[in-house]
């Protein structure tokens, strides 16, 4: 067994979730491409290169990283692409999506040999979250106006539409659609390809999968364009945990227990949005559960366990693998935890560990 802190990766449910995805691709005939910036772990890649259609990233190095270890069809995406990027970022791309018409009119020239796009900004979002509601106001994610877009039309062969987050509400997604299809519609018969991005949950216990591809066929069909979907938290939700070792006990009016681990360095995203981890234990036994840098607020959560915590217990913090490795850091020196996957029969095999030089490296 590994030293904890490991971020412990199930195979088979990954497979689960490309099971769902099959059915959906199958039934919808859209193409489903991994979000990198929700989860790039490559090792992991075999086991969803023959369910997915590509990836699709958000930078340079996200990019080539799927064009080197998942291969097939690759989606190059990024807020602002740089003079000193752009030629690099088209070796590595079969469509390059600007963020702006700006962009377009910069880089046109260098992508002529591939496929070009441009991201739309419906002006809806599901976010509950400011921070991450791609149609905030003044947001830069994206051109808004019909009319400008039209003007451009004819230099691109599809669209990037990116407005869910975490949306397990089928019903929502589908009148936001039908908004999105009244205001560009005319816009979206005149390319080849669509893309409605990530953020739909569909991998949830008890999504109509099958209502979401009649949805994605009828849009298909219209418009007579190849829809693309950009899964991330929905290709590997419920796939891994992060599993860290208690090694102290306190009361400070509650009962805590300090893990190896830290929120701050290994699961960002439950500062970022305030929220709490997950855990799959119950009982009668509450300890909030802390990460171990200086950080006042580096807490996991409050969990219920069946008994009392002692120094040396392993515990899980469930649901570990969307934005958690992809936003790993070295904050405290805290060491960064190692990549385990778990497969079919239960094996776990490390496939990476990171020490000293690694951190060394990491700052000079």
């Amino acid at each position: 067994m590994p030293q904890t802190p490991y971020y412990r990766i199930d195979l088979a449910a990954v497979k689960r979730n490309m099971a769902v995805i099959d059915r959906l691709c199958a039934a919808s005939g859209a193409k489903a491409l991994l979000a990198l910036k929700c989860f790039a772990t490559w090792p992991v890649f075999d086991t969803m290169r023959d369910h997915m259609a590509g990836t699709t990233s958000s930078s340079l190095y996200e990019l080539r990283l799927g064009r080197e270890k998942f291969g097939k069809e690759t989606h190059a995406y990024s807020v602002a692409w740089s003079e000193a990027e752009i030629d690099e970022a088209v070796s590595y791309a079969d469509k390059i999506i600007f963020n702006s018409i700006g962009q377009l009119d910069r880089f046109e020239g260098n992508a002529a040999g591939i496929e070009r796009g441009l991201r739309l900004n419906p002006g809806i979002s599901t976010s509950g979250f400011d921070l991450a509601d791609p149609a905030r106001q003044f947001s830069r994610l994206g051109e808004w106006d019909a009319d400008k877009i039209a003007g451009v039309i004819d230099r691109i062969s599809g669209f990037m539409i990116h407005y869910n987050c975490e949306n397990g509400d089928f019903d929502l997604l589908d009148r936001q659609l039908t908004q999105i299809e009244e205001r560009f519609g005319h816009l979206f018969a005149q390319v080849e390809w669509v893309s409605l991005g990530g953020g739909i949950h569909f991998t949830g216990e008890g999504y109509p999968v099958d209502a979401l591809a009649a949805r994605l066929k009828a849009f298909s069909d219209r418009f007579g364009v190849q829809v693309y979907l950009e899964p991330g938290e929905a290709a590997i939700t419920n796939t891994a945990s992060l599993e860290v070792t208690v090694l102290d006990i306190l009361n400070n009016g509650k009962d805590l227990a300090i893990v190896d681990s830290s929120v701050e360095a290994h699961m960002l995203d439950l500062l970022i949005y305030r929220i709490a981890g997950k855990s799959l234990t119950t009982g009668p036994h509450r300890y909030q559960v802390c990460g171990k840098s200086c950080l006042a607020g580096d807490i996991f959560g409050e969990f219920d366990f069946a008994q009392p915590l002692t120094v040396g217990d392993r515990l899980s913090i469930a649901d570990a693998a969307g934005y958690t490795m992809v936003k790993k850091n070295w904050f405290n020196g805290v060491n960064m935890p190692a990549i385990v996957l778990v497969d079919d029969d239960g094996t776990e095999r490390t496939v990476r560990e990171f020490g000293f030089a690694d951190y060394r490296a990491s700052l000079g």
